[in-house]
């Protein structure tokens, strides 16, 4: 979205550097965010030390509720939404959600997995002899793919846009190919989160 440049006799046109624009100052990884984000992990640590039911479930509960919530939201409903904003409002959009996105997307991971291992361990589930044993195997493959995308995909391009967002002259171009990789992998993994939640039903009615 360059400006374009008229020369002095009007006889061509050319395109001009990126020109900066108005965008509300943000943090990359906000600070703030950082110290709340400390108490979900506090907690994850808390109950694998202790190593009950409760807490284990319903931290493995309420972080793969947050990360499949987060996928279909971002790929089915934000996606569109934000592709039909004018450029100003998706800027504005942008500085104010992708910061928290930053901090909230590694934490639901590794809340999931990490309280889901110590479940399954817990429950025995993750043993050969588990009657279910190739369900909880294919719950394995489906999260580390999505976990893979989340962290190997997801969270450098969201870094990336931010940090494009932040030069004096952002290029606009970078930033759209970078959102349309953000919104499109969301999408992907909001479609693996329901065989995701296929197999959880199966094993929870078992």
């Amino acid at each position: 979205m360059a400006d374009t440049a008229i020369s002095a006799h009007g006889a061509h046109t050319e395109f001009a550097p990126p020109v900066a624009f108005e965008r509300p100052d943000f943090e990359i990884v906000p600070r703030t965010g950082l110290l709340m984000l400390a108490v979900p992990l506090v907690l994850l640590i808390v109950a694998i030390a202790v190593n009950k039911l409760w807490p284990l479930m319903f931290l493995h509960v309420v972080g793969g509720a947050t990360w499949t919530v987060i996928d279909l939201f971002l790929g089915f409903v934000l996606g569109p939404i934000i592709g039909r904003l004018s450029i100003p409002a998706r800027v504005e959009f942008t500085t104010r959600l992708m910061p928290k996105m930053v901090l909230i997307m590694p934490t639901a991971v590794i809340v999931t997995l990490a309280a889901g291992w110590q479940l399954s361990t817990h429950l025995g589930t993750n043993l050969t002899g588990y009657s279910l044993h190739g369900w909880v195997v294919a719950s394995y493959i489906v999260v580390g793919v999505m976990a893979v995308i989340a962290l190997g995909l997801l969270e450098p391009a969201n870094i990336a846009v931010l940090t494009e967002m932040k030069k004096p002259r952002p290029n606009p171009e970078v930033i759209e190919r970078l959102m349309k990789r953000f919104i499109y992998t969301a999408g992907a993994t909001g479609l693996m989160q329901v065989a995701t939640l296929v197999i959880m039903t199966r094993l929870a009615t078992a």
